[in-house]
């Protein structure tokens, strides 16, 4: 029985050691419970902190960037004010809510401390039910109670409680710490959002008035460009009327060509004969309808002659009359024109012609205007019969008869019998034959029928452009070996690479380096630059026209090689005259658009 008893007092022991041990693991319950209804008090109305106070300096930055930077002058330090004052704002609301926090930490201490004293009290009520039941059992076990067990789970009550209460003290202890730490953190990094909203407003500052300076910059330069443009528009408006003054000065020209034309009629009419004068009724047309509405390149156009052989009109009408050609009064006043502008005693510049008698055959050698003239019409007449002009209409034999009164009428019959007439190749080389037969660097003016001809106003209907007058002097030159001509001429004392030089050559003997057409180069590359300079430069994929300079790129390494002179573009081909091409003055030809060619000089002829 004694062991019966014994046993059954320590089951009753470990019960009751594991009711205590189910009361302590109840309160360590209660107080989880408790502290997480403390945290849902304390979070459930709004934010953290820290969130709000992050909300707030991001508004604050937010109305610092919409508002502050996009503003100019005036308006930017408007805003950089508003930005100081909403930081005034925020302080203001940083210390609001430091006041609700701490209000709101106060009530809920208050919260946690009721929660752990009805925890306790729960516990004490829970342990002491607990004893009490442990009384009413049977008296073995009373006894046995009383003797060993209340003393020791009394003990242990005691201590759960004590230990307890120290947790919730802890607790409490630790939320506290953990909220102070919170609140200077979220204090500390408001204060830190204040600070960054001031260097952001200062920035803002600073960059607002960066700007306005970029603003009046951009409104002077706005200015000066308005100051350009003014200056443009005068010029253009000058230029304009520069333009219209030329326009009417070319109108009266033609309104002249007119008169003169019909004064030619008259003459013709006078004269008698009414074939002249419907030749001379179709000159008049087309030669007026030509100067009224264009046509041609600019170094053939018609230029009216000067008032000083407009005033010389009766003694030309006067002798061509007398020597039977009253039709060709108007070439007449064309060849004075170019010959003196009808300036000084010899007009005609005919004192070394044939027909003066009365002085000295040498340049001005006559003393008398009207004996230069009547000098002068004969020395034309002399020339029109020579060439078998027909009409004053009849071009070519009037350019061979020009030719003619410039180099003497040897030329006429010597171009007649070589080749047939006039052409300007022939003419060149009648020049330099003439030239080296008598030692001088130059004989006459290769172009006399061009020059006089812009003074004709029939001619411009009747004549080609200047462009192709290169190529027959190019054309004049084929079969010329070693360059000699052409290096010399250009100034070396030795051979050279003379392509270049050749082109010059034959440019000159135009008289194109002399009006600025084309320059003088021996190196194809100051050629190409200078067209270049010019705007007058066109790629290899260009089709070329007579009278084009073309360069070559043999390597396709940019380097310029080579330069000659285009006689015609046909059929995708262009056909071409070269100086040093092989050593010797060469026709080619090559397809347009070829890989060689590097491409075109194109003067403005």
């Amino acid at each position: 029985m004694a062991d019966i008893k014994t046993r059954d007092a320590v089951k009753g022991t470990i019960k009751t050691l594991d009711k205590a041990a189910i009361a302590g693991r109840r309160m360590k319950s209660a107080y989880a419970k408790t502290k997480d209804k403390a945290e849902q008090g304390y979070y459930a109305e709004e934010n953290s902190p820290t969130e709000y106070a992050a909300d707030k300096v991001s508004h604050a930055s937010g109305r610092i960037k919409d508002e502050g930077i996009h503003q100019w002058g005036k308006q930017g330090q408007k805003n950089a004010q508003i930005t100081k004052e909403n930081i005034g704002n925020a302080k203001d609301k940083i210390a609001d809510f430091k006041a609700k926090r701490a209000k709101k930490a106060a009530e809920q201490k208050t919260m946690r401390n009721k929660a752990g004293q009805n925890a306790i009290r729960t516990m004490g009520q829970d342990s002491l039910q607990e004893i009490q039941g442990t009384a009413s059992r049977p008296a073995v076990f009373a006894t046995s109670a009383k003797t060993e067990m209340p003393q020791t789970a009394a003990n242990s009550l005691i201590k759960t409680r004590q230990q307890g209460k120290r947790t919730i003290k802890t607790t409490a202890r630790n939320a506290e710490k953990t909220v102070k730490t919170t609140a200077k953190g979220t204090v500390k990094a408001t204060e830190k959002g204040v600070k960054t909203a001031k260097a952001t407003s200062k920035t803002a500052i600073k960059t607002t008035e960066q700007t306005a300076k970029a603003a009046q910059k951009t409104a002077k330069a706005s200015a000066k460009a308005a100051q350009k443009t003014a200056q443009t528009a005068k010029a253009t408006a000058k230029a304009t009327a520069e333009a219209t003054k030329a326009t009417v000065r070319a109108t009266i020209a033609a309104v002249k060509a007119i008169i003169a034309g019909t004064k030619a009629l008259v003459s013709a009419l006078i004269a008698g004969g009414w074939i002249a004068v419907v030749i001379i009724l179709i000159v008049v047309l087309l030669g007026c309808a030509v100067s009224l509405f264009g046509g041609g390149s600019e170094s053939t156009s018609y230029t009216p002659v000067s008032a000083e052989v407009e005033a010389y009109t009766p003694l030309i009408q006067k002798y061509a009359k007398q020597y039977g050609i009253p039709e060709y009064v108007e070439l007449i006043k064309a060849v004075m024109m170019q010959e003196s502008g009808g300036k000084g005693s010899d007009p005609m510049q005919a004192a070394e012609g044939s027909f003066n008698k009365k002085y000295p055959h040498e340049p001005n050698g006559i003393k008398d205007p009207e004996y230069s003239i009547e000098c002068g019409v004969q020395e034309l007449k002399a020339a029109l019969v020579s060439a078998e002009v027909e009409n004053p209409i009849d071009m070519e034999r009037i350019k061979l008869a020009l030719q003619g009164y410039n180099f003497g009428n040897g030329y006429i019959s010597w171009a007649k019998t070589n080749y047939g007439g006039y052409s300007y190749a022939n003419a060149v080389e009648f020049s330099a034959m003439q030239a080296k037969r008598l030692g001088w660097e130059k004989y006459g003016d290769t172009q006399y029928p061009a020059h006089v001809l812009r003074y004709y106003p029939y001619g411009r209907a009747f004549t080609s452009g200047g462009n192709q007058a290169i190529v027959e002097v190019a054309l004049t030159q084929l079969g010329n070996e070693g360059g000699q001509p052409y290096w010399s001429w250009y100034g070396f004392g030795g051979r050279v690479e003379w392509c270049a030089c050749f082109a010059s050559w034959c440019a000159d003997q135009c008289g194109y380096l002399e009006s600025g057409i084309i320059p003088k180069f021996s190196l194809c590359s100051d050629g190409v630059n200078w067209f270049k300079g010019k705007g007058q430069w066109q790629d290899k994929n260009y089709v070329p026209q007579a009278g084009d300079l073309i360069f070559f790129d043999w390597g396709n390494d940019g380097s310029i090689d080579h330069v000659g002179i285009v006689e015609k573009c046909e059929n995708g081909t262009v056909y071409t005259v070269e100086g040093n091409s092989g050593d010797a003055c060469k026709q080619q030809s090559y397809p347009v658009g070829s890989g060689s060619i590097y491409g075109y000089g194109c003067p403005a002829y």
